[in-house]
């Protein structure tokens, strides 16, 4: 089945923001959208402000210029509104995975009982059949990841920010986690904004790849193909053009942000 986003429904959009720490500015009018049912990634080097974009968007940090809006209804320096996940797993060894997983349910007051029983719901659609009373350490990377993944998921079931999830886990176990997300995320009708810092994990995997140097929106590039991919697409004419194309921009936009400074 062809993956389509809705081209007409924004889920969410960040709104000329910018960013500053002790005089050194980190982000500069930053804008994006992502819109339903829609995989966007935000590609660029360490340091160039896209973990601290991903603050602002959870709204753990308020801008000092700049909005962000989730359904058209403001949420700027309102943490809750969205899911978000770290790099690492971040599960609690000394908690159960089904545990691990109600968290979030658990925290907005769930009884326990029913937090478990809602949690371990979803097991079989995120492959975690049979993991329900396991540790953490008794699961490879691969489901440690599907786990904090569908605990992200219950914490909100609108937008999931994802920040490098997959940069831990082997070549082979990464491309089985890339196959296993994007179904489960058109199955949940899931928008992703996720940051990776490589190229072809975005073009692999996005809808849209924006462009983040020095805390600015370079530029953006639309990724045509639909979802899923052809297997061999990484290996294809199209995606060496789509990876050529990336490393010139990154190139341009660098050069060019460097003549202005």
């Amino acid at each position: 089945m062809t993956i389509c986003p809705s081209p007409e429904v924004e889920k969410l959009e960040v709104r000329h923001v910018s960013v500053a720490f002790d005089g050194k500015q980190v982000l500069r009018d930053a804008s994006l959208s992502l819109r339903e049912g829609e995989l966007v990634c935000l590609l660029g080097v360490s340091g160039g402000g896209k973990t601290t974009l991903f603050h602002v968007i959870s709204g753990l940090l308020s801008p000092q210029e700049g909005q962000v809006f989730l359904d058209g209804e403001e949420i700027t320096g309102k943490p809750g509104k969205v899911s978000y996940m770290l790099q690492k797993d971040l599960l609690l060894p000394y908690r159960t995975i089904q545990d691990n997983v109600a968290l979030p349910l658990l925290l907005r007051g769930v009884p326990k009982q029913q937090a478990r029983a809602k949690a371990v719901a979803f097991f079989p659609q995120f492959g975690l059949e049979g993991t329900e009373t396991l540790w953490p350490a008794q699961l490879s990377g691969g489901m440690r990841q599907r786990a904090a993944l569908l605990r992200t998921y219950l914490f909100s079931h609108n937008v999931a920010l994802l920040d490098e999830p997959f940069s831990a886990l082997d070549t082979l176990t990464k491309s089985s986690v890339h196959q296993w997300y994007l179904e489960v995320m058109e199955q949940i009708r899931l928008s992703t904004l996720f940051i990776t810092h490589d190229i072809d994990e975005a073009i692999l995997l996005s809808d849209r790849i924006y462009l983040l140097i020095d805390g600015q929106i370079g530029a953006e590039v639309v990724i045509a193909q639909p979802r899923p991919r052809r297997l061999d697409f990484s290996v294809t004419p199209e995606f060496l053009a789509y990876k050529q194309q990336i490393l010139a921009l990154l190139r341009n936009t660098e050069h060019g942000l460097l003549q202005e400074n």
